[in-house]
């Protein structure tokens, strides 16, 4: 894997998202952040780079990712919005696979299933509660995990419980079967997505992160 030092940042206007961008920086990595309202956005640092975009859009994808060597995102769905998983996902593994770039780290809810998964009955209860409530944007999102599934880079997949927004770190408990916690803090999300970016002991995995 190619040394990665500027990294394309989806989502990092967002809450999990500011707490991901100030993680690389300390880390010592340049940061590229695709926001649609840069003028909101507060987090200043000379290694910060911002493309004014949206990540529906194919072009902003390819202004993003760009002089990148890694792609990380933290994007959501937007409510009363276009679906967002599956589109931005297409968008960035065509750019991802146009300019050699070869890792790609996203994060997502527990209700995305893989083959692998042994959930536990009540994280099956929350993927449960998911399908029945929100039926479109899951399905979008599983088909997202298709299409990481059918692509040939280098992905992990972080899949969490509830986010705390706070800067208190705790133990992680770390499977790619089940989720064991019930929360996890947003500092702890991006310490380990941080961490991950480099080691990539879970390529091509959807390991479940949560406190113990």
């Amino acid at each position: 894997m190619k040394n990665i030092n500027k990294v394309a940042v989806l989502g990092g206007g967002g809450r999990t998202g500011n707490y991901l961008v100030n993680q690389l920086l300390k880390k010592g990595f340049s940061v590229k952040l695709l926001l649609r309202n840069p003028e909101n956005f507060t987090i200043q640092n000379p290694d910060i780079e911002i493309i004014k975009g949206d990540a529906l859009d194919l072009e902003s994808i390819q202004l993003l990712l760009k002089d990148c060597q890694a792609v990380v995102s933290t994007i959501g769905q937007r409510k009363d919005e276009p679906l967002v998983a599956s589109a931005a996902i297409r968008n960035i593994l065509k750019v991802m696979n146009n300019y050699g770039i070869d890792r790609y780290l996203l994060l997502a809810g527990l209700n995305i299933e893989t083959p692998f998964d042994k959930k536990s009955a009540k994280t099956e209860m929350a993927t449960e509660w998911m399908k029945t409530n929100f039926p479109i944007i899951q399905e979008d999102r599983q088909k997202a995990y298709e299409f990481l599934v059918e692509s040939n880079v280098q992905w992990t997949q972080v899949r969490v419980p509830f986010i705390e927004f706070n800067d208190i770190s705790a133990e992680i408990s770390i499977s790619t079967e089940d989720c064991l916690g019930d929360k996890i803090s947003a500092i702890d999300i991006a310490k380990f997505m941080t961490q991950e970016m480099t080691a990539s002991k879970f390529n091509r995995q959807s390991p479940f992160i949560s406190a113990i």
